[in-house]
């Protein structure tokens, strides 16, 4: 179900980790003193480069990025920035660390780079991103996560490690279930209650019964999900990581039987075996009528919705009964892995106007990112007419308010652990393996990996 490329990529970046740790022992670790960087003097030239995995998405994302690159090169004329994608393609958003660390090999990496929560651990200790509050001040970050509409309190944190700021969070999304409501209609599903696994299989059964197919994809289930996978085993008492990062969780009784429900659903003829690229295309096409998934996908969904002349709507993240849902966020931050001052000053600067309120207004709007300073949504904010005309966002802004933390793992192997969960929960959910065991076996191997 994974793509060969993909797999290589994990394999790749596997090397390029254990390569830093051979050739260069601890210097990928940060060399920031406790001396705040400089400000740029105003005629101060500098060429920064930054790669934004939006950028291998053709269409509203790559438009919108380049846009607000476009947008902040006019207002700091000093400051040119190379945008460009993650080098060595795969699927968006999996191979942020390893494109960094083929070029920091190379000597050029990126000045500031998009990168994934997963990563975190990994990029603090090993890839060298530079603490942000040590370059510029612990004032400097809070002024820049506050202001008129400052960040949301479960978001401003999320790039932070060991007592420092080493990303701005930049894009995310909450779990989002979207579904074609004149399909459901037609079925005879109108105004439908979809808060529970159990309805949703209910709905997506006399969807299915219409068409003939399976009518439910569900993202988190398949590989490159695992950001979403949390938070549905969290939805249902289970947790990936232990809350001291010392124990992997996948085998525990109440994560077999998250995966158990999951992979009913399957037997049941509703939930579809697709890989992540059909699954994005599924709903837009008309082949399904319910996806799980990142509301990065929300403008692709309403362009698809125009022109096909049917409904889209939009619910939060299904809970396993009366368990309440939790939701765990998507996405990425913005991290400075220059070690050049005045890089990393045009570096600081460019990752402000990219989480300022403007940005947001453009990353919204257009893409269907949250707007992490949420209060742009309210009343008198600039996003509120569009809010109440958008009411797709409400259950991902909703969402927000209970978010806990994609969490990565510990170590150098963090990928193949991900690799590992990922590989087990389709094995389950999509081809019958037993759970008890599958599971049983993916923590055994993966808390081989934990340092």
């Amino acid at each position: 179900m994974r793509p060969l490329r993909s797999i290589a990529l994990t394999i790749a970046a596997g090397t390029a980790a254990l390569a830093l740790a051979g050739c260069s022992g601890t210097s990928q670790a940060s060399t920031v003193s406790n001396q705040v960087i400089p400000e740029l003097a105003a005629d101060q030239q500098v060429n920064i480069t930054f790669e934004s995995y939006n950028l291998a998405q053709a269409g509203v994302w790559t438009d919108t990025v380049k846009g607000l690159v476009a947008d902040f090169e006019k207002a700091h004329p000093n400051i040119h920035v190379t945008a460009q994608a993650p080098q060595g393609g795969g699927a968006v958003g999996s191979n942020t660390v390893s494109s960094v660390q083929t070029q920091l090999l190379a000597g050029h990496a990126p000045d500031v780079a998009q990168l994934t929560f997963d990563s975190l651990d990994f990029a603090a200790t090993q890839l060298g991103a530079q603490p942000i509050s040590d370059l510029v001040g612990q004032k400097a970050v809070d002024d820049a996560l506050g202001g008129a509409h400052p960040f949301h309190p479960n978001a401003k944190h999320l790039a932070d490690w060991n007592g420092k700021t080493y990303g701005i969070p930049y894009v995310f999304s909450t779990p989002v279930l979207f579904y074609n409501a004149t399909k459901l209609a037609d079925a005879g599903v109108t105004n439908p209650d979809l808060s529970t696994w159990d309805k949703v299989e209910a709905a997506a059964k006399a969807v299915s019964a219409k068409t003939g197919k399976p009518s439910l994809d569900i993202s988190c289930a398949s590989i490159g999900g695992n950001w979403c996978m949390q938070g549905v085993f969290k939805s249902n008492g289970a947790q990936v990581l232990s809350d001291d990062r010392k124990t992997i969780g996948f085998g525990s009784d109440a994560a077999v039987d998250t995966v158990t429900k999951l992979a009913q659903m399957t037997k049941d003829g509703v939930l579809r075996n697709a890989d992540s690229s059909a699954q994005s295309e599924g709903l837009m096409k008309g082949d399904t009528a319910f996806i799980l998934t990142t509301s990065a996908l929300q403008g692709s969904f309403m362009q698809a919705a125009a022109k096909g002349g049917w409904a889209l709507k939009a619910a939060g993240m299904p809970s396993f009964g009366s368990k309440p849902a939790v939701p765990t966020n998507s996405g990425s931050a913005l991290f400075v892995l220059s070690q050049d001052p005045a890089k990393q000053r045009a570096g600081w600067e460019l990752i402000k106007f990219m989480t300022s309120d403007h940005a947001y207004e453009q990353i919204s709007t257009k893409i269907g990112y949250l707007p992490l300073r949420t209060s742009l949504t309210q009343p008198g904010g600039s996003l509120y007419d569009w809010a109440q005309k958008n009411p797709l966002l409400a259950p991902n802004l909703a969402q927000l308010d209970r978010l806990q933390p994609w969490v990565s793992y510990p170590g150098n192997s963090y990928v193949q652990i991900d690799d590992i969960l990922g590989k087990a929960v389709e094995n389950v959910v999509y081809y019958g393996k037993d759970a008890k065991t599958t599971m049983a076996d993916a923590q055994k191997r993966a808390q081989e990996l934990i340092p």
